[in-house]
């Protein structure tokens, strides 16, 4: 660990900011988290009361001004914001984590890839659910080669939300990443892809159900994987009976999950990343392995947030884009995903 910690500043202090980032920053050795901005007065109070040692500013552009006297930021503000953010605290001299989705277009991920490599800044993309209990218990099962043959994935995320919470998503169309296909497909895209490779889009459903949607927020996609595997994605937030998490049919076995993971729960609830039990879901909602007729039990892996800084730490401390340690997740495999939204509705019917 580097002797002097790592100057950090969250830009947001909505769900993400204050949920996904700063719980995790704050609970590290190697962090100092320095900075955090949000224009509201109440969310302003919670993040002096939560982090005193934190300087609360109005706006990211408050943060950027003080650049000079940081080294990361987190970017936990609207997807429409990400790309001018991003860019300008880049070339500010900043490392940056950038929170899903990466952009709104591929090609703008792609000229921030290439800012960061000619300015030599450390840029990642917090695709968190790579760390989900039930995704590190598909790894396992998929590493340990207990299916066989995988040949098809059915991936879901379903929500009963009939009122849009939040004011900028009930504004926002998918060219400004609105929509559940932008917030919730980017993780279950990104976990198909890790898991089984490169796709395409083959079949593409993009609905707006609620009234006041101005986006999506019901998805059904078909993905075709070089590695001859077909994902099956499903996002809905009309939902009131939620289908599997994760359905996985193989050669020589098929495993169902159903359920969210516990971590975002934990934390809205206020525990901590440092609490025991931490991540540890409860053994009545256990995946479902079947071979051969017989039903038995997965218990689900540990959940894993503060795995996405601990990485991040590594990489910085060690020389930071200098470093062969490669970032927690590659913002290359984040533009993969924005092309196959891209594909998604080109296509869609």
């Amino acid at each position: 660990m580097a002797s002097s910690p790592i100057r950090t500043a969250v830009a947001g202090f909505g769900l993400s900011g204050s949920v996904f980032h700063a719980p995790f920053i704050d609970a590290h050795p190697a962090y100092r988290l320095s900075m955090i901005s949000t224009s509201d007065p109440g969310r302003q109070a919670q993040a002096r009361t939560r982090y005193p040692q934190a300087t609360v500013v109005q706006t990211p552009q408050d943060i950027l001004d003080a650049a000079g006297h940081l080294d990361l930021i987190v970017l936990g503000t609207p997807p429409a914001t990400h790309f001018p953010l991003a860019k300008a605290a880049l070339e500010a001299g900043l490392d940056v984590v950038v929170d899903k989705p990466f952009t709104v277009r591929s090609a703008e991920g792609e000229e921030l890839i290439d800012l960061a490599r000619t300015a030599g800044r450390v840029l990642t993309v917090y695709q968190n659910r790579r760390w989900d209990g039930d995704a590190l218990t598909v790894r396992k099962l998929l590493d340990a080669g207990t299916l066989g043959s995988v040949t098809r994935f059915e991936v879901g995320m379903e929500r009963w939300a009939p009122e849009i919470s939040k004011a900028w998503k009930a504004g926002a169309t998918a060219e400004d990443g609105g929509g559940v296909l932008f917030d919730l497909g980017t993780h279950v895209l990104d976990l198909a892809v890790q898991f089984f490779g490169p796709a395409r889009v083959d079949y593409a459903e993009i609905t707006a159900r609620r009234p006041q949607e101005r986006a999506d927020d019901d998805v059904f996609l078909v993905l075709r994987h070089e590695s001859g595997v077909v994902t099956h994605v499903t996002l809905n937030l009309n939902s009131h009976l939620h289908g599997p998490r994760f359905r996985i049919l193989g050669t020589d076995g098929g495993f169902v999950k159903f359920g969210t993971d516990p971590q975002e729960p934990f934390l809205l609830g206020g525990g901590l990343p440092t609490d025991a039990d931490y991540g540890v879901e409860d053994s009545a909602k256990h995946g479902t392995l079947e071979v051969n007729g017989k039903r038995t039990p997965v218990p689900t892996e540990r959940g894993a947030y503060p795995e996405f800084y601990r990485l991040l730490a590594e990489k910085i401390d060690d020389g930071g884009a200098a470093s062969v340690l490669p970032p927690p997740v590659d913002p290359a495999g984040s533009v993969e995903v924005l092309k196959l939204i891209e594909q998604a509705r080109e296509m869609a019917v």
